[in-house]
């Protein structure tokens, strides 16, 4: 499905300055071929999947992280049960380089259990790792983390905050869509997602179009990217991307990070607005889903507007300069509120 799909800009050889300045302010995605090149533990993959391996193991201070299992039948797509109600994996705490064990050891079999850890942070589990493996694209307190494992697929699904991902063993494809497809992209349950976040209820290897048609034009916007050890992809918040990995093994690293430092604090609450946004004004009647549509776009949406210029600054509440006393105030009139 996705070999006809064109591939995502990319560039080389890219510097902390020349990212900063040519791709964070497109707010599009981008492959940044060799930015982790020089890695230590990219060029251990490159010998091979045990040599990179024994690198983990070395590293591993035996902290248990979260881990996956799924059974053969499922290959390796992470998804509901058939009832929706759960997920089709177990989840399990083990320690990276036990995770590390099973995947080779699945992957002499053409059909076997997939496994892997899925976003352990690297300074709990392996504390060294981001000393000598550094990405100069981001400040050094952006914090790392590890997805390791066999042939694993994550269903189409968006992030908060902007994501680089260095891939590290292996090959990883990305298929990407912009914010405005959600709408063809057959969206699960907002609060109960087997991926962390909503996802495509869609299957990309065998895409069921009888069920989701719109499906179709979701693929005549979208993107991909193919990453080998060494390169790496940028994701704007909010673009959805299905993530598919290649080999019977592989590893990659991820950094999460807000442009704002302001939005540290809010920006996790903004899917649990919505989640609120949606279940109460849905079923309003359609002239007052429209009185309140003015409203959001007046308070939520027109930044540029000055909706607080008439009001004393001391006066202005939630609607005066973000920070971390309003931030507090929220928190403290949401649980008043909710509490009753």
């Amino acid at each position: 499905m996705t070999a006809s799909l064109p591939s995502l800009p990319e560039w080389q050889g890219v510097t902390r300055a020349q990212f900063e300045a040519e791709i964070l302010p497109r707010n599009a995605p981008a492959i940044l071929r060799g930015v982790a090149g020089d890695w230590p533990s990219v060029a251990r993959a490159r010998q091979s999947a045990l040599d990179v391996a024994r690198y983990l193991a070395e590293l591993d201070n035996g902290t248990p992280v979260d881990a996956l299992m799924l059974a053969p039948e499922e290959n390796g797509r992470i998804d509901y049960d058939a009832s929706m109600e759960g997920f089709n994996y177990l989840r399990v705490r083990t320690p990276v380089s036990r995770v590390v064990e099973q995947a080779l050891r699945y992957a002499q079999f053409a059909r076997a259990p997939c496994v892997a850890a899925q976003s352990a942070l690297v300074a709990q589990c392996l504390p060294d790792f981001k000393t000598h493996n550094v990405l100069s694209l981001l400040d050094a307190g952006v914090e790392p983390r590890i997805w390791v494992g066999t042939a694993i697929i994550t269903p189409a699904h968006f992030d908060q905050s902007h994501n680089i991902a260095v891939c590290v063993a292996g090959r990883r494809r990305f298929t990407l869509f912009p914010p405005e497809q959600v709408a063809n992209l057959y969206v699960g349950p907002l609060e109960h997602t087997p991926a962390g976040m909503p996802m495509s209820l869609v299957d990309f290897a065998e895409p069921d179009f009888e069920r989701f048609p719109r499906f179709r034009e979701a693929l005549a916007s979208a993107q991909v990217a193919e990453l080998a050890p060494g390169d790496a992809i940028y994701m704007p918040p909010l673009w959805w991307h299905h993530v598919h990995s290649l080999e019977r093994f592989n590893i990659l690293v991820n950094y999460w990070w807000h442009l704002a430092a302001v939005g540290r604090d809010v920006l996790p609450h903004v899917l649990d607005a919505l989640m609120l946004a949606a279940a109460s004004l849905r079923t309003l009647p359609p002239a007052q889903r429209d009185a309140w549509r003015h409203l959001f776009e007046h308070y939520a949406f027109d930044a540029e507007r000055d909706v607080t210029g008439h009001i004393p600054p001391e006066r202005q509440g939630l609607l005066g300069p973000t920070g971390p006393a309003q931030n507090a105030l929220l928190r403290a009139m949401l649980a008043k509120r909710i509490t009753g």
